[in-house]
């Protein structure tokens, strides 16, 4: 018996990288995963491979059931979509994996207003519509895990003197920081319902078509990088251990497995702050 058997889950940006390796473990452990993104064929993207239906493919010929629905994130009426399709298919979500990201590294002086609000509108906007989205089925039915996948850019720098100027990393880091606030301000919120939320990110940058072109790694074979896998994994643990184990957590992918687990050794980043939930190792 799989982890996820008879279980619904919408992971959102599953055409590449992170949310293309939750897919595909959820798949494994018997979910219905319905796979979403803007990228719905290999080629539409200009510049990075990877589609939905890349993905739908490669679950399907591992035996797993899914469905691809193509949709923007930044854009209510698509989430609204996204969640009443998903119904309509497989039945209410049992799970929600909020993958879906964009990032621009452009110092905040030479921002562009449009992409500095678009970059919001896909990286917290997003997840809070879809969140309220699958919110009244979950609770009604008294289970459900939100997982929102954020990043160690959410650790501001500190304080100066500094000796680098950040890369332009600010945008992204304030979006993730934002979704790290508001996963834990949603646990609380349905804590008594019995849904789980907590946010997830790498231990280590993982060699994705999108960090690649970045160039925050060297290649997809980076052996400084973290394989796709801890993530899917720290994703498939957080959404089917109970509530009073993991809602509430923002935590690193390694961290996590290596505290259930699920792991023997991990590497990589680990903070701990006061009532934060973060797992250090």
């Amino acid at each position: 018996m799989g982890k996820l058997d008879g279980k619904v889950a919408i992971v959102t940006g599953a055409s590449r990288g992170i949310g293309e390796a939750i897919a595909e473990l959820f798949a494994a452990e018997g979910a219905q995963v319905v796979c979403a993104a803007r990228t719905l064929n290999e080629g539409d993207h200009r510049m990075l491979e990877g589609s939905l239906s890349r993905t739908i493919e490669r679950i399907k010929a591992a035996g797993g059931n899914a469905l691809a629905i193509q949709a923007d994130v930044s854009v209510e009426d698509d989430c609204y979509r996204l969640v009443d399709q998903t119904k309509s298919e497989f039945g209410a979500a049992d799970i929600l994996v909020n993958n879906a990201a964009l990032n621009y590294y452009i110092p905040i002086v030479d921002y562009p207003t449009n992409r500095w609000v678009r970059s919001f509108a896909i990286n917290v906007h997003g997840p809070f519509i879809l969140s309220k989205a699958v919110l009244p089925d979950m609770i009604a039915r008294g289970s459900g895990a939100i997982v929102n996948i954020s990043s160690v850019s959410a650790i501001g720098p500190g304080r100066g003197p500094y000796t680098s100027n950040g890369g332009g990393g600010t945008m992204y880091g304030a979006t993730k920081a934002a979704l790290e606030r508001f996963s834990q301000g949603l646990a609380q919120e349905v804590w008594e319902h019995g849904v789980t939320v907590a946010a997830l990110s790498p231990s280590q940058v993982v060699p994705t078509p999108g960090t690649v072109f970045f160039k925050l790694v060297e290649g997809m074979d980076d052996p400084k990088g973290e394989s796709p896998e801890f993530m899917a994994r720290a994703a498939l643990l957080l959404a089917s251990e109970p509530p009073a184990r993991v809602s509430g957590r923002v935590t690193y992918s390694q961290a996590i497995l290596k505290e259930f687990g699920w792991i023997e050794n991990g590497k990589g980043t680990g903070i701990d702050r006061p009532g934060s939930g973060y797992s250090q190792i």
